[in-house]
C-alpha cells in the first residue's frame, strides 16, 4: 500500500497574520513562500508560479492517490485546481480586509488525467472585475499543452471573516 504524509500550518493562524495584506500581496507571499499555502493546496498538490493583478497560474501534480474508481485523476482535483485559479486571480484584485467566496462554476472536461500525464498547468484571470462581483475563467494544460479542462466561475466579494 502506498502512503502520503501531508503538513500544514492552521489557516486561522495564517488568516490572523496576514488580514493587512491585499490580495495581490498574499498572493505574491504565497508564490515566494512568505505566507504558507493552506491545506487543500498542500492536500491537493497545488502552488503558485505566477502571479499579476487579475491573473494567476498555479501548477499541480496528479498522481494515484487523486484516482477514482474507474481508474483516473478525480474530476475534483481538475474542478478544485479551476476553482482556485479563478478565485486567486479574483482576489489578487482585492483590497486589504476584502475576501471572497464563489457563487458558482461551470467546468468542461475536455480530456482525462492519468498520474503519468505528468504535471498540470492552471491559468486563472479575472473577465471582469467589481466590488460585488467578479467573473473570471481558466484553464487546465498539460506539459504538452493539451488542453484538460475550462471553467468560467462567479465571485461573491464581501468582507474576510474575522
Amino acid at each position: 500500500m502506498d502512503e502520503q504524509t501531508f503538513r500544514w500550518v492552521d489557516p486561522a493562524q495564517v488568516l490572523a497574520d496576514t488580514v493587512k495584506l491585499t490580495g495581490l500581496e498574499y498572493m505574491q507571499g504565497l508564490q515566494d513562500g512568505s505566507v504558507p499555502p493552506p491545506p487543500i493546496a498542500v492536500l491537493m498538490q497545488m502552488s503558485v508560479v505566477e502571479v499579476a493583478v487579475g491573473k494567476v497560474v498555479f501548477g499541480c501534480l496528479p498522481s494515484h492517490a487523486h484516482y477514482n474508481p474507474i481508474g483516473m485523476v478525480h474530476g475534483g482535483l481538475v474542478c478544485t485546481l479551476l476553482d482556485t485559479v479563478t478565485g486567486c486571480a479574483a482576489h489578487s484584485t482585492l483590497a486589504a480586509g476584502v475576501g471572497y467566496t464563489s457563487i458558482e462554476i461551470k467546468v468542461n472536461y475536455l480530456r482525462p488525467v492519468l498520474a503519468d500525464t505528468g504535471p498540470l498547468t492552471a491559468t486563472g484571470q479575472v473577465i471582469k472585475g467589481g466590488n460585488r462581483v467578479i467573473f473570471a475563467e481558466g484553464n487546465v494544460v498539460t506539459s504538452a499543452g493539451d488542453l484538460v479542462a475550462t471553467a468560467s466561475s462567479t465571485l461573491l466579494v464581501r468582507p474576510k471573516p474575522a
